[in-house]
């Protein structure tokens, strides 16, 4: 599972990376991307919500659907600056949480891959959940930090 997600956030960085680099962003990239990211990240959070090996879930279940309601919520406004023929590149803020979209998920899934290899991390694995859950949370604050940003930022158009 490591492999595999650190493979689709690897490519989506060359992807942003080589669009940059030679000039070739697109409106459908600014649309698409955000999306794809989204369906990667609420994917790969929503089975931390499920029991671990150690018995309770990494990501508490509220704190996922108050993700799942901001990112919705932003592409909802992509949709509609769109609509009027504008297109919503990523901010700062939105890169910085994503960022921390990657490291929450990566952290809770080194932690639950140790638990599963029978790691001797028994005594420290409360502790190691304990940090998962509290960068989730960061998760949390930091997306609805950037999506207040994102609407300060362009809110003439959504007017």
């Amino acid at each position: 599972m490591i492999p595999l997600i650190a493979f689709l956030e690897f490519t989506d960085f060359l992807d942003g990376f080589f669009a940059r680099k030679n000039n070739q962003v697109s409106d459908f990239g600014k649309l698409f991307d955000p999306f794809a990211d989204v369906i990667l990240h609420l994917t790969t959070f929503s089975c931390f919500m499920l029991r671990g090996i150690s018995g309770s879930a990494y990501l508490p279940s509220i704190v996922f659907v108050f993700i799942m309601y901001r990112e919705f919520s932003m592409n909802f406004i992509r949709m509609i600056a769109a609509k009027k023929g504008i297109a919503i590149a990523a901010r700062k803020g939105g890169k910085l949480k994503t960022v921390l979209y990657v490291v929450s998920g990566f952290f809770a899934l080194a932690v639950e891959c140790c638990a599963r290899l029978g790691l001797d991390i028994e005594n420290s694995l409360m502790l190691l959940k304990g940090i998962s859950g509290g960068l989730f949370v960061l998760c949390l604050v930091a997306s609805y930090v950037s999506f207040a940003d994102y609407l300060i930022h362009f809110r003439k158009v959504l007017k």
